[in-house]
């Protein structure tokens, strides 16, 4: 829901920056448009990046400890780690 609400937001934004670009308001749409830019791409790129969520663990990573109920799917995941890149995994326990 709040994906919703922010990436409407930031399309809102865009489009009232090219308003103000054709009423000849330039600083107004310049900082429109970096915020609607910075909000639409932003919650779009935020769910490919912390969405992953995998069944089997990865191989050479190690688990954190933490565990947290996925709201989404509504089931227990647990924290893998690579200390190689730093990456963090989710994987959920069926």
């Amino acid at each position: 829901m709040l994906r919703r609400v922010l990436f409407s937001a930031g399309l809102v934004s865009l489009a009232a920056s090219a308003y103000f670009a054709l009423s000849g308001q330039y600083p107004e749409a310049l900082w429109l448009l970096l915020n609607g830019v910075m909000l639409s791409a932003g919650t779009f790129f935020e769910r490919w990046r912390y969405g992953k969520t995998s069944h089997t663990p990865p191989i050479n990573w190690q688990r954190t400890g933490e565990r947290f109920l996925d709201p989404h799917s509504g089931q227990l995941t647990d924290v893998y780690y690579n200390p190689a890149t730093g990456e963090r995994r989710y994987v959920s326990r069926r």
